[in-house]
């Protein structure tokens, strides 16, 4: 699974010109599925989109602050493309993400666990498949590229690349 976090002082998710969730101060994260991700990934992210520190303490001090701590908002958007691939030119290749099926299960799953961790009603989606505007007023900007799935037999992420190690959820 691979995610976007950014620390936003609002954002929605739009679907036909159609609003169809907003969030005030939060985390907007947008997330993937990989073909070799488990129930066991997605709770990993939903338990570090939860516990990463994104916000200052009330003394200014950066990074002492999870989305929990503050009650801030959650706004997952499905974002298949985040597995795109230009090894083979400059066309986006998508492969590397799960089918919409199993991603679908996954993900759902994924919103879930969030929820189940969390204040459910602070926790808002996008719509599953659709062509979504996503609108947001970043706040800093801060954003956090996560990584969690491992071929187990290659050491390397469904896309054929190694992530670095502070990006894999232990």
């Amino acid at each position: 699974m691979k995610a976007v976090l950014q620390r936003v002082f609002s954002s929605s998710v739009s679907v036909n010109e159609q609003v169809v969730s907003t969030i005030g101060k939060g985390i907007l994260v947008l997330a993937a599925i990989g073909p070799d991700d488990s129930k066991k990934d997605v709770e990993s992210m939903a338990s570090k989109v939860l516990k990463m520190k994104l916000w200052p303490d009330d003394n200014e001090l950066n990074w002492k602050k999870s989305v929990r701590d503050i009650e801030g908002e959650i706004l997952c958007v499905s974002q298949f493309t985040l597995y795109a691939s230009t090894k083979k030119g400059n066309k986006p290749d998508f492969h590397g993400a799960a089918k919409p099926e199993v991603a679908k299960e996954l993900y759902d799953h994924f919103l879930a666990s969030i929820r189940a961790q969390y204040l459910p009603e602070r926790v808002k989606d996008g719509v599953f498949q659709a062509m979504m505007q996503v609108s947001l007023v970043n706040d800093g900007p801060v954003c956090s590229w996560r990584a969690n799935s491992l071929s187990a037999s290659s050491g390397h992420a469904s896309d054929g690349h190694k992530p670095a190690k502070e990006d894999l959820l232990e």
